[in-house]
């Protein structure tokens, strides 16, 4: 299923990038499968219609002035589900990542993905292969989909690169900074987000972008996914403008 217009009932005003300043969003996609729940029906019947807000929110995305979106598709965590469900889950991202790559390229979206990929499906580490090296370049708007992510395990990763290159002579103890660190990072080239969103009502960060959010501003909302509009979108970057933001600072 191709990207689709937003329906004019959830179109908001547009905010460019100068009114909010959040050029980089994370979203933690909370609620498919209690939406789902609720209407009587199989939990990744959530998880399909939470892909439809995702191609909503995307294509959308630009216009709010957005330049980098990064959101929590499945979690290190996750595994713990039901066989089923994870199965279907990993079946229905490459069946999207297949439908989607014409549509994302011609929107001049990048899409790249975070988290560790050697636990997943050859076929699906594939499939997210070829479209990161088709949409590589894309500037519009850089979409990074985390896949058996958790912030813990990236920084486990980012420790055991570093430590690798330190005993192999290629940076010194000296040159272990921030930057070393987050150059080590999935999200590496990329800027920290400014604001973290949460659909569903919860208010944790589930091990998401631990390093990157250190400074990010957070915003809960009850929302479940599958019922996140752009709309609302829109509304959110609006109260995230009017924040100050001091980064251990004091307000001047």
């Amino acid at each position: 299923m191709a990207l689709s217009k937003t329906d004019t009932a959830e179109t908001a005003p547009v905010a460019r990038e100068e009114d909010t300043g959040a050029r980089h969003v994370a979203i933690i996609m909370d609620g498919n499968g209690r939406w789902a729940t609720q209407r009587g029906w199989p939990r990744l019947a959530g998880h399909r219609k939470g892909a439809e807000q995702i191609r909503k929110i995307v294509q959308a995305a630009p216009d709010l002035g957005i330049r980098y979106l990064t959101i929590y598709a499945f979690s290190t965590e996750n595994w713990k589900r039901s066989t089923a469900e994870v199965l279907g889950l990993m079946k229905m991202f490459r069946l999207m990542i297949r439908r989607e790559a014409d549509e994302l390229a011609r929107q001049g979206v990048e899409l790249r993905f975070i988290g560790d990929r050697t636990r997943l499906d050859p076929l699906l580490r594939e499939t997210m292969d070829a479209i990161e090296a088709r949409t590589k370049g894309n500037t519009r708007l850089t979409l990074a989909v985390a896949i058996n992510y958790g912030g813990r395990d990236e920084l486990r990763r980012a420790a055991l690169e570093l430590a690798r290159d330190l005993a192999a002579g290629r940076i010194s103890e000296e040159e272990v900074d921030e930057a070393a660190i987050s150059a080590r990072l999935d999200t590496r080239g990329m800027p920290d987000p400014d604001l973290v969103i949460r659909t569903s009502g919860e208010t944790r960060i589930s091990n998401f972008l631990s390093w990157q959010a250190a400074y990010s501003e957070y915003e809960f909302t009850p929302t479940l996914w599958p019922d996140f509009t752009p709309g609302e979108l829109a509304d959110i970057l609006a109260r995230f403008g009017a924040r100050e933001r001091r980064f251990g600072g004091v307000a001047s």
